[in-house]
């Protein structure tokens, strides 16, 4: 069980079916458009069709429900290039692509829902403590179906290390099951030790899951992961395995990262496990990464996560009495709200979560991201909040994981700061931890980037944190972190113009 770095190093990864998929799927669409591109050069009927169904698209688009950065590219490209750009948007929007899934999850949380009910008692107090609060808890009531909770103790980690060390140890103690889902799992030292404790309460009759997504593990794992797993008597399952078919529910990817120990004890936040998330590598500089661990009944809300995702890749469904139930209180102080964002429905909760937060602000908003590519709705909240007086102030990496993302990114800083928003770059390496921190009362930690893939295409988790202790610890980390942070500010405030290759990519960033 222990692996040395020979044999860790053995263990083989995913990246050729990774790059094997990708090819297939180009060529399929290349020749895909190559046969409609004949077929349109044979006659101009046909000709005249497309750029009728084209305009027809492009006009249903317009007038749909989705947000309006996205619809500009989608147009763009289909009234500039009809074939190509109806073909795409047949195959890789996900409104047309995940009717099934959809239907699937929803029975799901019809199972789910009437345990996870709000108590009324809780969101009075809160009502009284806060009505704005209250507010943005009875919408996440309403349309994630995540309750408010009271009396959990929560804890912060403001490092992955820590985090992960405190998670094996619960995991350690637990009685009855183990649930872990991630975006990504690399079979490796850091997850040695994991999978010595999993194994082992295996052994002793304890309930152990592993849930991961195909496409954020695939760079470390290969398909023999889930049978190696499984001969340890860990449950395993991937989620929206990748295939050479042109399946585009692909592009939507389960990027939650949650463990629940027994029902009482809960842990997330920004790190996989994997090495570079600990910084046992450093391909990236140094990982700022952050985390949670939350004590109490509000755990229940992260097994509901875990059991939705879980039960939506098999129709073997779990009995959902036997892991959801309320735990004893604890003498703590605050609220907190963990939710769950998917891009099956017509609420985008993350975003709208983070928009309410900004809206609410008097003082001060720190903003800790990996990628800021917001949008109008965000970019508007933000430099509002700035103008009115607020002091916002963002965290982005120093050293980029993605290069692509990482000029759009810096893309989008003049237009903020020339309203009055601070940004700030990690120099020792990459910033990873996706926080909001507003007032010394309301914080958030979770999976949530401030992107679109986040905001838009991914299954998302995240907590909300109201007057918990635990705010203080985040607002020390934050002004800590900011002290090896360079300001650059001043340096975008008086850029010129952007170059037209950032106008390109800003245009078609909601698309990736």
């Amino acid at each position: 069980m222990n692996m040395t770095n020979e044999e860790i190093g053995d263990v083989k990864n995913s990246v050729k079916r990774l790059f094997f998929v990708v090819v297939s799927v180009i060529l399929q669409v290349i020749w895909l458009a190559y046969l409609m591109t004949e077929v349109v050069d044979i006659s101009p009927y046909i000709s005249g069709s497309l750029q009728v169904i084209a305009v027809v698209i492009a006009l249903l688009i317009y007038a749909g429900r989705r947000n309006p950065d996205i619809k500009l590219p989608w147009i763009m490209l289909i009234l500039v290039f009809p074939v190509l750009g109806v073909l795409m948007f047949l195959l890789f929007d996900a409104s047309l692509t995940t009717h099934a899934m959809r239907k699937h999850i929803e029975a799901i949380d019809q199972q789910i829902d009437p345990h996870l009910k709000q108590n009324e008692e809780t969101l009075s107090a809160l009502k009284k403590e806060d009505p704005y609060m209250s507010n943005i808890a009875s919408y996440l009531y309403k349309y994630a179906n995540a309750p408010v909770y009271r009396y959990n103790d929560v804890t912060f980690y403001n490092n992955a290390s820590d985090a992960i060390e405190a998670q094996k140890e619960a995991l350690k103690q637990a009685k009855r099951f183990i649930f872990m889902e991630y975006h990504a799992i690399e079979d490796a030292q850091s997850f040695a030790p994991i999978k010595e404790i999993l194994a082992a309460k295996a052994k002793e009759g304890v309930d152990v899951r592993i849930f991961y997504d195909d496409v954020g593990s695939i760079g470390f794992i290969n398909t023999d992961f889930i049978e190696r797993m499984e001969e340890l008597g860990i449950r395993t399952r991937v989620f929206n395995k990748v295939v050479p078919f042109l399946s585009f529910f692909m592009n939507n990817r389960d990027h939650r990262k949650i463990t629940v120990v027994d029902g009482q004890i809960g842990f997330t936040g920004g790190y996989n496990l994997a090495n570079e998330y600990f910084n046992l590598t450093h391909p990236y500089g140094h990982w700022k990464d952050t985390g949670i661990r939350i004590e109490g009944s509000a755990v229940q809300s992260l097994t509901a996560l875990f059991l939705e995702m879980w039960n939506a890749i098999k129709d073997d469904h779990d009995n959902i009495t036997n892991f959801l139930y309320m735990t004893p209180h604890y003498k703590s102080d605050g609220f907190i709200q963990p939710y769950g964002d998917t891009p099956l429905d017509q609420e985008t909760t993350g975003e709208d979560v983070y928009l309410n937060i900004i809206k609410r602000a008097k003082h001060y908003i720190y903003i800790t991201t990996p990628y800021l590519i917001t949008t109008s709705d965000m970019t508007r909240e933000l430099s509002l909040a700035a103008k009115r007086g607020v002091d916002v102030k963002i965290i982005t990496p120093g050293i980029p994981d993605k290069k692509t993302i990482y000029r759009v990114t810096r893309s989008y800083y003049q237009n903020l700061v020339r309203a009055g928003v601070e940004i700030y770059e990690y120099t020792p390496g990459f910033m990873h931890a996706k926080e909001i921190i507003s007032d010394d009362e309301i914080a958030t930690c979770g999976t949530i980037n401030f992107d679109y893939r986040s905001l838009y295409h991914h299954f998302e988790n995240g907590a909300v944190l109201y007057k918990c202790s635990c705010i203080k610890d985040m607002i020390i980390d934050f002004n800590n972190t900011l002290t090896e942070c360079k300001n650059v500010t001043e340096k975008y405030l008086h850029r010129r113009g952007r170059s037209i290759i950032d106008i390109v990519l800003r245009l078609f960033a909601p698309l990736l």
